[in-house]
């Protein structure tokens, strides 16, 4: 067995496993499945999640607050008002500000930007910027992906005579800040769709303001879209495709200069924009202040697009650096505490931690922990801290942090991603109540990280087509998950892989099918997966092309093994070899010989220690001899029920060569003694032997048993018949049954291949299918 390091949530049921099909779409059943599974049950919805398309997109004078804020903005054009727009320091907010910037300049306004920095000024409007706007002339200020908690920054800006004007999609807190106008999807109970992120409703914003659909912000659109993490269904999935499209082409210097740092050469997608364009955006704000990154997204020459892409280029570097020595400082503060007080929700902090990169931090935390984190960095001259949180999916952050808001000066944020700042006094306040609220609300079953399986899919189905097919419903992220496929299926080979070999690269067959598998990050398993099992895999389908060849692939998430595992070491001279890197914690090597010493340090355990211990519970047996009876070894696999067993034995004294005398080799050997009488074994043995084709072991077999059973006598070395034999059968004979319980012993555990031997050793075993053990989770 090997156990899966996520919990499996099979989502799919019975009633999901007959063919499901739309009319009118041509597609495979198993393509309509995965739609069903996305709530698409018609074809008229279908066709718009396949198809999407920009008039699917809504009025954006449909958003409460919309038709206010665009008078607002004509008429400071036409006053000729000065116009700020504030915006926030992460890729959502930076390409906001560049779409309302670009926005408000081709609408004529006269405008800047301003984003705070994360260090001096924390998240979000604060009053001394609104106040040096004010001494700076300006008029109205223009939140984007921000604002929706400034209510003490709106009565600032109110005090001073500026209209403020909040567009932003951030959760909705207890009371609404008195803004001129406030533009916020969660917020306007007429708007068909919540979902939008900054850049999505600023995107909105630059529609309605200047009266047309301006596809040229669209490769704007999609960058923090898609970096926020926001769900890709509704109109968020259509600015995400035509966003792609858009970007791929870009004629801006900036994503041409940004594209080039990547080494994105080809189309961009929701991967290049998560993994690359996203994080570099981001790396800016997280440690200086963002506004390089609005002007590599604004600026119009090429030379310093350059300059500035290899600029963020430079600073993702140093942040990947910083994120590295922090996630490994906080490490060692966890492992060190034994307090238990981090038991249920993790909050670490320490002095000189830099703000800006915890949210990653938490991250890995979480990854690593498989509990929600908190990472606080103390700033001991303000006597404050600042941090992010990040969570596991049975813990909504924003509801809890929510009940005990007294505790921080500021907050906000998602269910599974939060900022905050509190004084430090309260940090120890914070993690009493969280880890409270935590053991309240949660099981330890909601601790462990789970994985949603769409499909379980037989390989000989797959093909280039069937892939295809399924890629039509990307773009992939929040609400259209890429699908996750399970696979059961013996690997044809398995081999570790990557410099360090800490990958496991798969190759599965079936009926003409071949399926690779990459498992990143699994190489250690790699000798606790015997070549033989039965493997499940779960990961995401993929084409893999390489010179022009496409191969179909799998990137495998988790795997597990269900049924015990046999691990066919018999007769290897490189038992420690063989046996380094498994993992043999709560192994025990078994001998019937007394073998007393073991490669790593084993116990070593005979059949009476195992059969008449209670306590110990092994889940693996390393067996170094082979027993004298296959019962001895059959009474231990009944009692140990093993997950795993390592075959380790060699034979040096073989018996199996060394044909078993058959009953009519007894009679003749008998009938030759009545005629004459009597037999020299050490004279005539040779000859006889090389008579009948037998070996002098043969020979001497024969002549042992004959005395066991009274039928001769042997006196210094002369072979004589006994004159009154009792009725006797050769099984009567210790030398005889001896002899046949150790053919036996070799035949069914050495002389075996690997399949005979594992049904052998499976006729002992309970056969418990780890998949009934494990949790499974069925329905939608």
């Amino acid at each position: 067995m090997l156990k899966s390091k996520l919990k499996w949530n099979f989502t799919y049921n019975d009633e999901m496993q007959h063919d499901f099909f739309f009319d009118d779409i041509d597609l495979s059943p198993l393509t309509s499945k995965l739609l069903w599974r996305r709530n698409i049950t018609d074809s008229e919805s279908a066709e718009r999640f396949l198809f999407p398309s920009l008039d699917h997109l809504h009025d954006p004078f449909l958003m409460e607050g919309m038709k206010e804020s665009v008078e607002r903005v004509r008429q400071a054009i036409k006053k000729e008002e000065n116009i700020l727009v504030f915006g926030d320091y992460d890729a959502d907010g930076v390409s906001a500000t560049s779409v309302m910037v670009e926005a408000l300049r081709e609408a004529g306004a006269d405008c800047d930007f301003y984003i705070p920095n994360r260090f001096t000024e924390g998240y979000g409007p604060n009053e001394e910027a609104f106040r040096k706007a004010k001494e700076n002339g300006i008029d109205v200020i223009i939140t984007v992906d921000t604002g929706i908690a400034a209510v003490h920054e709106a009565e600032v800006a109110k005090e001073l005579g500026m209209d403020l004007i909040i567009t932003d999609h951030h959760e909705v807190q207890e009371e609404l800040p008195a803004a001129y106008a406030i533009i916020h999807p969660k917020a306007s109970a007429s708007y068909p769709f919540q979902e939008l992120a900054g850049v999505g409703v600023a995107f909105k914003f630059a529609q309605a303001l200047l009266g047309r659909f301006p596809k040229e912000f669209l490769d704007l659109v999609v960058i923090g879209t898609i970096a926020d993490l926001v769900p890709l269904k509704d109109e968020n999935r259509v600015l995400a495709s035509f966003g792609l499209k858009a970007i791929s082409q870009s004629p801006r210097p900036g994503i041409q200069a940004l594209k080039k740092i990547c080494g994105i050469d080809g189309d961009c997608n929701e991967e290049t924009i998560g993994f690359q364009v996203g994080p570099r955006i981001n790396a800016v704000g997280r440690l200086q202040d963002a506004s390089p990154a609005v002007d590599l997204l604004l600026t119009r020459e090429p030379e310093e697009a350059e300059g500035l892409a290899k600029l963020i280029d430079q600073l993702n570097k140093e942040r990947q650096k910083i994120v590295s020595d922090i996630a490994e400082e906080a490490e060692k503060i966890l492992e060190a505490d034994e307090s238990g007080e981090n038991d249920s929700v993790i909050v670490v902090a320490k002095p000189g931690w830099n703000p800006g990169v915890l949210g990653i931090v938490a991250s890995r935390l979480v990854g690593r922990f498989d509990r929600p984190a908190i990472v606080l960095g103390i700033d001991e001259e303000t006597g404050e801290a600042k941090g992010s949180a990040r969570s596991i999916d049975a813990f909504d952050l924003f509801v809890n942090c929510m009940k005990i808001r007294g505790i921080f000066k500021h907050f906000g944020g998602h269910a599974q991603a939060a900022g905050m700042t509190l004084k430090i006094e309260n940090i120890n306040e914070l993690r009493r109540e969280l880890n409270r609220l935590a053991a309240e609300q949660l099981t330890p079953d909601d601790f462990t990280q789970s994985i949603d399986i769409e499909n379980t899919i037989d390989i000989e189905m797959l093909s280039l087509k069937q892939l295809e097919e399924i890629d039509k419903l990307s773009p992939f992220g929040m609400g259209n998950p890429k699908p996750i496929f399970h696979i059961e299926h013996a690997p044809k080979e398995i081999r570790q892989i990557g410099s360090k070999q800490n990958h496991l690269k798969f190759q599965f067959n079936k009926s003409g099918t071949q399926l690779d598998g990459i498992a990143f990050g699994m190489g250690e398993l790699y000798r606790d997966i015997s070549p033989s099992s039965k493997v499940e895999a779960i990961g995401e389908l993929g084409i893999n092309e390489w010179n022009g060849r496409k191969k179909l692939q799998i990137m495998i998430k988790d795997i597990r093994i269900a049924e015990w595992q046999l691990f066919d070491y018999r007769g290897s001279k490189y038992l420690e070899k063989k046996l380094a890197g498994s993992n043999l914690n709560n192994h025990a090597a078994l001998t019937f010989e007394g073998a007393d010493s073991t490669p790593f340090g084993m116990d070593v355990l005979d059949k009476h220690t195992i059969m008449n211990e209670k306590d110990r519970n092994l889940s693996g047996l390393v067996v170094l001899d082979l027993p004298a009876r296959l019962d001895d070894l059959a009474e231990i696999i009944r009692k140990v029920q093993p997950e795993k067993i390592y075959a380790c034995y060699r034979l040096d004294d073989s018996a199996f060569f060394e044909k078993l005398p058959t009953r009519e080799d007894f009679k003749w050997f008998y009938g030759m003694l009545m005629k004459h009488k009597t037999f020299e074994l050490s004279r005539d043995a040779s000859k006889l032997a090389s008579y009948k084709g037998w070996s002098k072991d043969t020979l001497e077999f024969i002549s042992q048993v004959f005395f066991e059973l009274d039928f001769v006598r042997i006196e210094n070395g002369l072979i004589s018949l006994h004159p009154s034999p009792s009725k006797k059968d050769l099984n009567d004979s210790d030398t005889y049954q001896l002899k046949q319980r150790k053919l036996q012993v070799e035949k069914k555990l050495y002389y075996s291949n690997y399949q005979e031997l594992k049904s052998w050793f499976d006729q002992y075993m309970e056969q418990v299918d780890l998949a009934v053990k494990e949790e499974v989770t069925y329905g939608l």
